[in-house]
């Protein structure tokens, strides 16, 4: 029997404010909520889901440095740290792990500083807008990457 694909989910700063930060934006799904569904969803779909959070960037890029040779995949929500981190940007570009990026709101439809991310640029796909359905999207975009024989 085939070892389960791991896909870690990372969720970058402030994202550990979701239910309460700005919920006409964001929603009122907390974190924790997102992660439960994540965990949940990734079980059905063949996956180990292993969730992250953190405010700091260093934390992130070390965590995506530790996926190599040990997950998957990634699905990466870095939050404000997608218009400014090359760090997150290299430590994805070094892993060269399958990635989906995932934004709860459309950041195009936002300021013109939210427009730039460095993360797409070595992103294998961008889902934006979708809210929290753009996590389980996410998972299933990775699962049929990893376990060719999955239907949704």
């Amino acid at each position: 029997m085939a070892a389960t694909p791991k896909v870690l989910v990372l969720n970058g700063p402030n994202l550990n404010m979701l239910g309460l930060r700005e919920p006409a934006v964001y929603g009122r799904t907390t974190l924790k909520e997102i992660e439960e569904a994540c965990v949940a969803d990734g079980k059905r779909l063949g996956l180990a889901v292993t969730c992250h959070q953190s405010n700091h960037e260093g934390e992130l890029v070390t965590w995506i440095q530790q996926a190599r040779g040990t997950a998957g995949g990634i699905v990466i929500n870095p939050g404000a740290y997608t218009h400014t981190s090359i760090a997150i940007h290299d430590a994805l570009a070094a892993v060269e792990l399958p990635t989906i990026e995932v934004h709860l709101s459309n950041i195009h439809k936002r300021e013109s500083f939210r427009h730039l991310s460095y993360v797409s640029k070595v992103a294998t796909g961008v889902i934006a807008g979708l809210g929290v359905q753009g996590y389980l999207l996410a998972l299933l975009a990775l699962a049929e990457r990893l376990n060719p024989t999955t239907e949704a």
